[in-house]
Protein backbone atom coordinates (compact mmCIF):
# COMPACT_ATOMS: atom_id res chain seq x y z
CA UNK A 1 0.00 0.00 0.00
CA UNK A 2 1.21 3.53 -0.97
CA UNK A 3 1.68 5.99 1.50
CA UNK A 4 1.98 9.51 0.57
CA UNK A 5 2.55 12.68 2.80
CA UNK A 6 1.10 15.97 2.47
CA UNK A 7 1.86 19.63 3.73
CA UNK A 8 -1.16 21.76 3.55
CA UNK A 9 -0.33 25.28 4.63
CA UNK A 10 -3.48 27.52 4.85
CA UNK A 11 -4.18 31.66 5.60
CA UNK A 12 -4.40 30.60 9.64
CA UNK A 13 -3.01 27.33 10.09
CA UNK A 14 -1.02 24.19 8.69
CA UNK A 15 -1.55 20.78 8.89
CA UNK A 16 0.71 17.51 8.04
CA UNK A 17 -1.00 14.16 7.24
CA UNK A 18 -0.25 10.84 6.29
CA UNK A 19 -2.64 9.65 3.67
CA UNK A 20 -3.09 6.39 1.72
CA UNK A 21 -3.84 5.32 -1.63
CA UNK A 22 -7.38 4.85 -0.76
CA UNK A 23 -7.56 8.38 0.15
CA UNK A 24 -7.79 7.64 3.81
CA UNK A 25 -6.03 9.76 6.29
CA UNK A 26 -3.69 7.29 8.39
CA UNK A 27 -2.14 10.64 10.67
CA UNK A 28 -2.78 13.96 10.90
CA UNK A 29 -1.55 16.95 12.30
CA UNK A 30 -2.05 20.56 12.99
CA UNK A 31 0.00 23.76 13.47
CA UNK A 32 -1.64 27.18 14.25
CA UNK A 33 -0.19 30.24 12.38
CA UNK A 34 -2.17 32.83 11.83
CA UNK A 35 -0.77 35.72 9.87
CA UNK A 36 0.12 38.93 11.92
CA UNK A 37 -1.77 42.97 10.88
CA UNK A 38 0.03 45.48 12.09
CA UNK A 39 -2.21 48.34 10.62
CA UNK A 40 -5.52 47.32 8.99
CA UNK A 41 -5.56 45.84 5.15
CA UNK A 42 -1.94 44.95 5.82
CA UNK A 43 -1.34 40.58 6.07
CA UNK A 44 1.73 39.37 7.30
CA UNK A 45 3.06 36.10 8.35
CA UNK A 46 6.66 34.36 9.01
CA UNK A 47 7.93 32.36 6.75
CA UNK A 48 10.74 31.14 8.83
CA UNK A 49 8.12 29.99 11.07
CA UNK A 50 5.90 28.16 8.64
CA UNK A 51 9.07 25.97 7.68
CA UNK A 52 9.82 25.40 10.99
CA UNK A 53 6.09 24.30 12.11
CA UNK A 54 5.66 22.30 9.01
CA UNK A 55 9.10 20.49 9.57
CA UNK A 56 7.48 20.11 13.33
CA UNK A 57 4.23 19.03 12.20
CA UNK A 58 5.54 16.49 9.46
CA UNK A 59 7.99 14.71 11.99
CA UNK A 60 5.02 13.93 14.26
CA UNK A 61 3.53 12.09 11.68
CA UNK A 62 5.76 10.23 10.17
CA UNK A 63 6.59 9.18 13.64
CA UNK A 64 3.19 7.53 13.56
CA UNK A 65 3.10 5.52 10.79
CA UNK A 66 5.29 1.80 10.21
CA UNK A 67 6.24 2.24 6.95
CA UNK A 68 7.94 4.93 4.89
CA UNK A 69 5.93 7.53 2.82
CA UNK A 70 6.47 7.03 -1.04
CA UNK A 71 5.74 11.08 -1.87
CA UNK A 72 5.09 14.19 -1.11
CA UNK A 73 2.17 16.79 -2.16
CA UNK A 74 2.69 20.33 -0.87
CA UNK A 75 -0.72 22.61 -1.09
CA UNK A 76 -1.00 25.76 -0.22
CA UNK A 77 -2.86 29.42 -0.25
CA UNK A 78 -2.07 30.88 -3.33
CA UNK A 79 -0.39 34.22 -4.15
CA UNK A 80 0.82 35.01 -0.38
CA UNK A 81 4.49 35.80 -0.97
CA UNK A 82 8.10 35.12 0.16
CA UNK A 83 11.36 36.61 -0.97
CA UNK A 84 14.85 35.23 0.74
CA UNK A 85 18.21 35.09 0.56
CA UNK A 86 19.47 32.17 -1.72
CA UNK A 87 22.92 32.19 0.17
CA UNK A 88 21.79 32.07 3.92
CA UNK A 89 18.16 30.72 2.93
CA UNK A 90 16.68 33.25 4.84
CA UNK A 91 13.83 35.54 4.09
CA UNK A 92 14.44 39.17 3.87
CA UNK A 93 11.29 40.20 6.02
CA UNK A 94 7.62 39.18 6.55
CA UNK A 95 5.88 37.45 3.98
CA UNK A 96 2.56 39.32 2.34
CA UNK A 97 -0.20 36.96 2.33
CA UNK A 98 -2.56 37.09 -0.26
CA UNK A 99 -4.88 39.44 1.37
CA UNK A 100 -3.09 41.84 2.20
CA UNK A 101 -4.04 45.39 0.62
CA UNK A 102 -0.63 47.58 0.72
CA UNK A 103 -0.35 47.65 -3.15
CA UNK A 104 -3.85 48.78 -3.86
CA UNK A 105 -2.30 52.12 -5.04
CA UNK A 106 0.23 50.45 -6.89
CA UNK A 107 -2.66 48.35 -8.55
CA UNK A 108 -4.19 51.41 -9.72
CA UNK A 109 -1.19 52.90 -11.17
CA UNK A 110 -0.71 49.26 -13.20
CA UNK A 111 -4.01 49.83 -14.86
CA UNK A 112 -3.69 53.80 -15.36
CA UNK A 113 -0.30 53.60 -16.51
CA UNK A 114 -0.66 50.32 -18.63
CA UNK A 115 -4.05 48.86 -18.68
CA UNK A 116 -3.22 45.84 -16.52
CA UNK A 117 -6.01 44.44 -14.65
CA UNK A 118 -3.59 43.62 -11.17
CA UNK A 119 -5.17 43.39 -8.12
CA UNK A 120 -3.71 43.20 -4.55
CA UNK A 121 -4.34 39.65 -3.74
CA UNK A 122 -2.05 38.65 -6.98
CA UNK A 123 1.54 38.23 -6.33
CA UNK A 124 2.94 40.87 -8.55
CA UNK A 125 2.54 43.99 -6.72
CA UNK A 126 3.63 41.90 -3.82
CA UNK A 127 6.94 40.83 -4.81
CA UNK A 128 7.39 44.23 -6.32
CA UNK A 129 6.52 46.06 -3.23
CA UNK A 130 9.12 43.81 -1.17
CA UNK A 131 12.01 44.52 -3.38
CA UNK A 132 11.30 48.59 -3.33
CA UNK A 133 11.02 48.83 0.29
CA UNK A 134 13.09 45.93 1.91
CA UNK A 135 16.76 48.16 2.33
CA UNK A 136 20.08 46.48 1.81
CA UNK A 137 19.25 44.60 -1.18
CA UNK A 138 21.60 45.07 -3.57
CA UNK A 139 24.05 43.01 -4.82
CA UNK A 140 22.09 39.96 -2.91
CA UNK A 141 20.97 36.64 -5.17
CA UNK A 142 17.49 36.61 -3.95
CA UNK A 143 14.46 34.05 -4.61
CA UNK A 144 10.71 34.75 -4.54
CA UNK A 145 8.48 32.45 -4.35
CA UNK A 146 4.71 31.65 -3.10
CA UNK A 147 4.30 28.63 -0.24
CA UNK A 148 5.00 25.91 -2.35
CA UNK A 149 7.96 27.64 -3.74
CA UNK A 150 9.36 28.07 0.11
CA UNK A 151 8.23 24.71 1.09
CA UNK A 152 10.19 23.06 -2.24
CA UNK A 153 13.32 24.57 -0.89
CA UNK A 154 13.18 24.24 2.63
CA UNK A 155 12.18 20.07 2.11
CA UNK A 156 15.41 19.93 -0.75
CA UNK A 157 17.43 22.32 1.35
CA UNK A 158 17.86 24.92 -1.31
CA UNK A 159 18.36 21.84 -4.13
CA UNK A 160 15.18 23.44 -5.94
CA UNK A 161 13.38 26.87 -6.77
CA UNK A 162 10.28 25.77 -8.30
CA UNK A 163 6.71 26.18 -8.08
CA UNK A 164 3.28 24.96 -10.26
CA UNK A 165 1.10 26.16 -12.78
CA UNK A 166 -1.76 26.74 -10.20
CA UNK A 167 0.04 29.07 -8.12
CA UNK A 168 1.60 30.68 -10.80
CA UNK A 169 -0.93 31.47 -13.41
CA UNK A 170 -1.90 34.46 -14.99
CA UNK A 171 -4.43 34.92 -12.95
CA UNK A 172 -3.07 34.18 -9.33
CA UNK A 173 0.51 36.02 -10.35
CA UNK A 174 0.53 38.54 -12.70
CA UNK A 175 3.20 37.70 -14.33
CA UNK A 176 2.57 35.25 -16.58
CA UNK A 177 1.21 34.62 -19.78
CA UNK A 178 -2.21 33.23 -19.96
CA UNK A 179 -1.35 30.04 -21.68
CA UNK A 180 1.60 29.43 -18.76
CA UNK A 181 4.83 28.99 -21.32
CA UNK A 182 6.30 31.95 -19.99
CA UNK A 183 6.98 35.44 -18.15
CA UNK A 184 5.79 38.84 -18.64
CA UNK A 185 9.07 40.65 -19.39
CA UNK A 186 6.96 43.42 -19.81
CA UNK A 187 5.16 43.46 -16.61
CA UNK A 188 8.33 42.34 -14.93
CA UNK A 189 10.10 45.02 -16.40
CA UNK A 190 7.89 47.82 -15.57
CA UNK A 191 8.01 46.85 -12.38
CA UNK A 192 11.19 45.83 -11.42
CA UNK A 193 11.25 42.43 -10.66
CA UNK A 194 14.61 40.62 -12.23
CA UNK A 195 13.75 37.09 -13.81
CA UNK A 196 16.14 35.44 -12.38
CA UNK A 197 15.17 35.54 -8.47
CA UNK A 198 11.33 33.87 -9.72
CA UNK A 199 10.99 29.66 -9.87
CA UNK A 200 10.72 27.54 -12.17
CA UNK A 201 7.13 27.03 -13.10
CA UNK A 202 6.10 23.34 -13.51
CA UNK A 203 3.22 20.57 -13.59
CA UNK A 204 1.36 20.40 -10.86
CA UNK A 205 2.60 16.35 -10.62
CA UNK A 206 5.79 14.84 -11.20
CA UNK A 207 8.87 14.55 -9.22
CA UNK A 208 10.64 17.38 -8.58
CA UNK A 209 13.36 17.06 -5.99
CA UNK A 210 13.78 14.52 -2.96
CA UNK A 211 13.06 16.15 0.34
CA UNK A 212 16.59 15.07 1.75
CA UNK A 213 15.47 17.36 5.30
CA UNK A 214 12.83 14.21 6.15
CA UNK A 215 13.73 10.46 6.66
CA UNK A 216 14.24 8.66 3.77
CA UNK A 217 14.66 11.56 1.26
CA UNK A 218 10.82 10.67 -0.42
CA UNK A 219 10.18 12.55 -3.88
CA UNK A 220 8.28 15.98 -4.01
CA UNK A 221 5.32 14.49 -6.54
CA UNK A 222 3.23 17.34 -6.04
CA UNK A 223 2.40 21.36 -5.89
CA UNK A 224 -1.02 22.78 -6.30
CA UNK A 225 -2.49 25.66 -5.24
CA UNK A 226 -5.68 24.88 -2.09
CA UNK A 227 -8.81 25.65 -3.73
CA UNK A 228 -7.27 23.20 -6.97
CA UNK A 229 -6.44 20.78 -4.51
CA UNK A 230 -10.17 21.17 -2.76
CA UNK A 231 -11.18 20.42 -6.30
CA UNK A 232 -9.30 17.30 -7.37
CA UNK A 233 -9.84 15.73 -3.84
CA UNK A 234 -13.60 16.19 -4.23
CA UNK A 235 -13.20 14.64 -7.80
CA UNK A 236 -14.87 17.19 -9.56
CA UNK A 237 -12.03 16.79 -13.02
CA UNK A 238 -14.69 16.71 -15.20
CA UNK A 239 -17.03 19.32 -16.99
CA UNK A 240 -19.32 20.81 -15.37
CA UNK A 241 -18.21 19.20 -11.75
CA UNK A 242 -18.10 22.01 -9.10
CA UNK A 243 -17.14 22.49 -5.57
CA UNK A 244 -16.78 25.18 -2.56
CA UNK A 245 -14.96 25.13 -0.17
CA UNK A 246 -16.91 26.77 3.30
CA UNK A 247 -13.73 27.81 5.09
CA UNK A 248 -13.39 31.95 6.48
CA UNK A 249 -14.33 32.54 2.97
CA UNK A 250 -15.58 30.94 0.55
CA UNK A 251 -14.17 29.48 -2.73
CA UNK A 252 -16.25 27.67 -5.98
CA UNK A 253 -14.18 26.15 -8.43
CA UNK A 254 -15.31 24.39 -11.87
CA UNK A 255 -13.87 22.37 -14.26
CA UNK A 256 -14.43 23.49 -17.82
CA UNK A 257 -11.32 22.28 -19.77
CA UNK A 258 -12.63 25.06 -22.39
CA UNK A 259 -9.31 25.49 -23.78
CA UNK A 260 -6.97 28.60 -22.69
CA UNK A 261 -9.10 31.71 -22.22
CA UNK A 262 -8.28 34.50 -24.69
CA UNK A 263 -7.17 36.73 -21.14
CA UNK A 264 -6.88 36.24 -17.03
CA UNK A 265 -10.27 39.62 -16.39
CA UNK A 266 -13.09 38.41 -14.62
CA UNK A 267 -15.81 37.37 -16.72
CA UNK A 268 -18.91 40.02 -17.32
CA UNK A 269 -21.20 37.35 -14.02
CA UNK A 270 -17.47 37.96 -11.58
CA UNK A 271 -15.97 34.80 -11.90
CA UNK A 272 -12.26 34.26 -13.70
CA UNK A 273 -10.49 32.03 -15.30
CA UNK A 274 -7.79 29.73 -14.14
CA UNK A 275 -5.49 26.59 -14.72
CA UNK A 276 -7.10 23.68 -12.16
CA UNK A 277 -3.84 21.54 -12.72
CA UNK A 278 -1.33 20.98 -15.04
CA UNK A 279 0.23 17.64 -16.38
CA UNK A 280 2.32 17.22 -19.50
CA UNK A 281 2.79 20.50 -19.92
CA UNK A 282 -0.74 20.98 -20.54
CA UNK A 283 -3.14 23.37 -18.32
CA UNK A 284 -6.27 22.14 -17.65
CA UNK A 285 -8.84 25.02 -17.16
CA UNK A 286 -11.69 26.02 -14.75
CA UNK A 287 -13.49 29.06 -13.29
CA UNK A 288 -13.06 30.17 -9.56
CA UNK A 289 -15.78 32.90 -7.60
CA UNK A 290 -15.07 34.23 -4.23
CA UNK A 291 -17.18 34.84 -1.03
CA UNK A 292 -15.04 36.96 0.75
CA UNK A 293 -16.51 36.04 4.78
CA UNK A 294 -18.34 32.53 5.02
CA UNK A 295 -17.04 31.02 8.51
CA UNK A 296 -16.23 34.45 9.60
CA UNK A 297 -20.20 35.01 9.94
CA UNK A 298 -20.21 32.02 12.33
CA UNK A 299 -17.32 33.56 14.36
CA UNK A 300 -19.16 36.82 14.20
CA UNK A 301 -22.02 35.15 16.19
CA UNK A 302 -19.55 33.54 18.46
CA UNK A 303 -17.05 35.96 19.10
CA UNK A 304 -18.21 39.50 19.08
CA UNK A 305 -21.94 39.44 19.38
CA UNK A 306 -22.03 35.91 21.90
CA UNK A 307 -25.16 34.84 20.39
CA UNK A 308 -23.19 31.33 20.38
CA UNK A 309 -20.89 29.23 22.23
CA UNK A 310 -19.03 27.20 19.54
CA UNK A 311 -19.13 27.54 16.11
CA UNK A 312 -21.01 24.12 15.97
CA UNK A 313 -23.62 25.68 18.22
CA UNK A 314 -25.04 27.52 15.20
CA UNK A 315 -26.77 24.13 13.81
CA UNK A 316 -28.45 23.67 17.56
CA UNK A 317 -29.74 27.58 18.28
CA UNK A 318 -30.64 27.60 14.61
CA UNK A 319 -32.27 24.21 14.58
CA UNK A 320 -34.28 25.67 17.40
CA UNK A 321 -36.73 27.57 14.47
CA UNK A 322 -38.10 26.35 11.17
CA UNK A 323 -37.52 29.60 9.57
CA UNK A 324 -35.95 33.18 9.80
CA UNK A 325 -39.13 34.51 10.69
CA UNK A 326 -38.67 36.81 7.93
CA UNK A 327 -35.15 37.91 9.35
CA UNK A 328 -32.35 38.35 6.61
CA UNK A 329 -28.88 38.66 6.56
CA UNK A 330 -26.41 39.46 3.74
CA UNK A 331 -22.69 38.44 5.53
CA UNK A 332 -21.13 41.43 3.69
CA UNK A 333 -18.38 41.55 6.74
CA UNK A 334 -15.58 42.46 4.40
CA UNK A 335 -17.46 43.45 1.36
CA UNK A 336 -18.75 41.12 -1.33
CA UNK A 337 -16.98 39.46 -3.91
CA UNK A 338 -18.47 37.35 -6.96
CA UNK A 339 -20.77 38.56 -8.68
CA UNK A 340 -20.67 41.93 -7.85
CA UNK A 341 -16.71 43.12 -6.54
CA UNK A 342 -18.44 45.75 -3.89
CA UNK A 343 -15.70 46.12 -1.41
CA UNK A 344 -17.61 49.03 -0.03
CA UNK A 345 -21.28 46.54 0.59
CA UNK A 346 -21.20 46.22 4.16
CA UNK A 347 -22.52 42.99 6.52
CA UNK A 348 -26.71 43.99 6.98
CA UNK A 349 -29.28 42.25 8.77
CA UNK A 350 -32.97 43.13 7.66
CA UNK A 351 -36.71 42.08 9.05
CA UNK A 352 -36.04 42.46 12.74
CA UNK A 353 -39.22 42.76 14.50
CA UNK A 354 -40.08 42.27 18.62
CA UNK A 355 -40.64 39.12 18.39
CA UNK A 356 -37.12 38.10 16.41
CA UNK A 357 -35.44 35.75 18.41
CA UNK A 358 -31.88 34.54 18.69
CA UNK A 359 -32.40 31.34 16.86
CA UNK A 360 -34.56 33.73 13.68
CA UNK A 361 -30.87 35.48 14.24
CA UNK A 362 -28.66 32.68 13.66
CA UNK A 363 -30.37 30.96 11.58
CA UNK A 364 -30.56 33.84 9.05
CA UNK A 365 -26.75 34.51 9.17
CA UNK A 366 -26.30 30.60 8.05
CA UNK A 367 -28.91 30.95 5.49
CA UNK A 368 -27.74 34.55 3.84
CA UNK A 369 -24.28 32.45 3.80
CA UNK A 370 -26.06 29.95 1.68
CA UNK A 371 -27.33 33.07 -0.71
CA UNK A 372 -24.00 33.65 -1.09
CA UNK A 373 -22.95 30.15 -2.09
CA UNK A 374 -25.91 30.07 -4.63
CA UNK A 375 -24.52 33.52 -5.95
CA UNK A 376 -21.62 32.06 -6.61
CA UNK A 377 -23.13 29.05 -8.64
CA UNK A 378 -25.37 31.26 -10.58
CA UNK A 379 -22.31 33.27 -11.87
CA UNK A 380 -20.55 30.11 -12.74
CA UNK A 381 -22.83 28.71 -14.76
CA UNK A 382 -23.77 32.60 -16.43
CA UNK A 383 -20.12 32.84 -17.46
CA UNK A 384 -19.23 29.42 -18.85
CA UNK A 385 -22.97 28.40 -19.84
CA UNK A 386 -21.96 24.92 -17.98
CA UNK A 387 -25.15 23.63 -16.10
CA UNK A 388 -24.54 21.77 -12.81
CA UNK A 389 -25.68 18.68 -12.06
CA UNK A 390 -24.79 18.65 -8.50
CA UNK A 391 -22.47 20.75 -5.82
CA UNK A 392 -19.75 19.12 -3.71
CA UNK A 393 -18.52 21.02 -0.72
CA UNK A 394 -15.83 20.79 2.09
CA UNK A 395 -14.83 23.57 4.49
CA UNK A 396 -15.78 23.87 8.60
CA UNK A 397 -19.23 24.38 7.69
CA UNK A 398 -20.02 21.42 5.47
CA UNK A 399 -20.44 19.79 9.16
CA UNK A 400 -23.17 22.65 9.85
CA UNK A 401 -26.83 20.42 8.44
CA UNK A 402 -28.80 23.71 8.74
CA UNK A 403 -26.71 25.17 6.35
CA UNK A 404 -26.28 22.25 4.05
CA UNK A 405 -29.69 21.93 3.88
CA UNK A 406 -29.93 25.92 3.31
CA UNK A 407 -27.60 25.65 0.83
CA UNK A 408 -29.15 22.89 -0.81
CA UNK A 409 -32.55 24.67 -0.66
CA UNK A 410 -31.38 28.42 -2.33
CA UNK A 411 -29.31 26.54 -5.36
CA UNK A 412 -32.04 23.76 -6.14
CA UNK A 413 -29.31 21.47 -6.52
CA UNK A 414 -27.97 18.20 -4.49
CA UNK A 415 -25.37 18.94 -2.05
CA UNK A 416 -22.81 16.42 -1.36
CA UNK A 417 -20.74 16.31 1.30
CA UNK A 418 -17.10 15.84 1.55
CA UNK A 419 -15.70 12.67 3.77
CA UNK A 420 -13.30 14.63 5.01
CA UNK A 421 -13.54 18.82 6.15
CA UNK A 422 -10.61 19.17 4.41
CA UNK A 423 -10.91 17.84 0.72
CA UNK A 424 -7.29 19.75 0.09
CA UNK A 425 -5.03 16.97 2.19
CA UNK A 426 -6.94 14.36 -0.86
CA UNK A 427 -6.22 16.31 -3.74
CA UNK A 428 -2.79 16.65 -2.92
CA UNK A 429 -2.20 13.36 -2.14
CA UNK A 430 -3.77 12.03 -4.94
CA UNK A 431 -1.73 14.64 -7.49
CA UNK A 432 1.67 12.78 -5.57
CA UNK A 433 0.05 9.76 -6.20
CA UNK A 434 -0.08 10.62 -9.76
CA UNK A 435 3.56 12.06 -10.16
CA UNK A 436 5.01 8.50 -9.13
CA UNK A 437 2.73 6.55 -11.21
CA UNK A 438 0.06 4.77 -8.59
CA UNK A 439 -2.92 6.23 -10.58
CA UNK A 440 -2.39 6.83 -14.23
CA UNK A 441 -5.01 10.32 -14.68
CA UNK A 442 -6.44 12.42 -12.58
CA UNK A 443 -9.74 10.61 -13.91
CA UNK A 444 -8.98 8.03 -11.82
CA UNK A 445 -10.33 10.07 -8.54
CA UNK A 446 -13.48 8.83 -9.49
CA UNK A 447 -13.73 5.42 -8.23
CA UNK A 448 -11.82 6.91 -4.92
CA UNK A 449 -14.26 9.71 -4.03
CA UNK A 450 -17.64 9.49 -2.90
CA UNK A 451 -19.66 12.03 -0.25
CA UNK A 452 -20.51 11.54 3.36
CA UNK A 453 -23.66 12.40 2.83
CA UNK A 454 -25.89 14.40 0.46
CA UNK A 455 -28.85 17.00 0.85
CA UNK A 456 -31.88 17.20 -1.59
CA UNK A 457 -33.62 20.50 -1.99
CA UNK A 458 -36.93 20.60 -0.01
CA UNK A 459 -39.35 20.65 -2.50
CA UNK A 460 -41.68 22.39 0.18
CA UNK A 461 -39.38 25.40 -0.24
CA UNK A 462 -40.21 28.41 -2.91
CA UNK A 463 -36.65 28.73 -3.95
CA UNK A 464 -37.92 31.81 -6.37
CA UNK A 465 -39.51 33.93 -3.82
CA UNK A 466 -36.03 33.24 -1.82
CA UNK A 467 -33.74 34.62 -4.57
CA UNK A 468 -35.86 37.40 -4.77
CA UNK A 469 -36.14 38.49 -1.48
CA UNK A 470 -32.37 38.03 -0.84
CA UNK A 471 -31.59 40.24 -4.40
CA UNK A 472 -33.45 42.88 -2.71
CA UNK A 473 -31.40 42.33 0.41
CA UNK A 474 -28.34 42.37 -1.74
CA UNK A 475 -29.48 46.16 -2.92
CA UNK A 476 -29.37 46.93 0.78
CA UNK A 477 -26.22 45.34 1.33
CA UNK A 478 -24.18 47.59 -1.43
CA UNK A 479 -22.71 50.45 -1.46
CA UNK A 480 -21.99 51.61 2.05
CA UNK A 481 -19.10 52.72 1.54
CA UNK A 482 -18.65 54.57 -1.62
CA UNK A 483 -15.11 55.02 -1.89
CA UNK A 484 -14.32 51.23 -1.67
CA UNK A 485 -17.15 50.26 -3.72
CA UNK A 486 -15.18 52.65 -6.58
CA UNK A 487 -12.79 50.12 -6.26
CA UNK A 488 -12.27 48.04 -9.44
CA UNK A 489 -9.54 45.52 -9.56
Amino acid sequence: MAQFLVIDVGTSGLRAAVVDDTLSIVAFEYRSCPPSSPSPGLVEFDATDIARLSLDAVHTVLARVDAPVDAVGITNQRASVVVWDRATGKPVGPGLGWQDLRTVMECIMAKAEHGWAMAPNQSATKIQWILANTPDLGGRDLCAGTLDSWLAWTLTEGAVHVADHTNFSATTSGLRSIDGTGWRTDILEAFSIPGAILPDVVDSAGVIGHATALPGSPPIAALIGDQQASLIGQGCVRPGQAKITFGTGGMLDVCTDGGTPEAANRYAHGTYPLPVWSLGGVLTWGVEGIMLSAGTNVEWLRDDMGLIDTAEQSHDVAAQCTDSGGVMYVPALLGLGTPSWDYGARGTLLGLTRGTERSHVVRAVLEGVAHRGADLVDAAVADTDVELAALRIDGGMSRNPTFVQALANVTGLPVEVAPVVEATTLGAAFLAGVGIGVWSDVGDIDALWSPAHTAVPDTGVDRDALRLSWADALTRAAGWVPNLSALDF
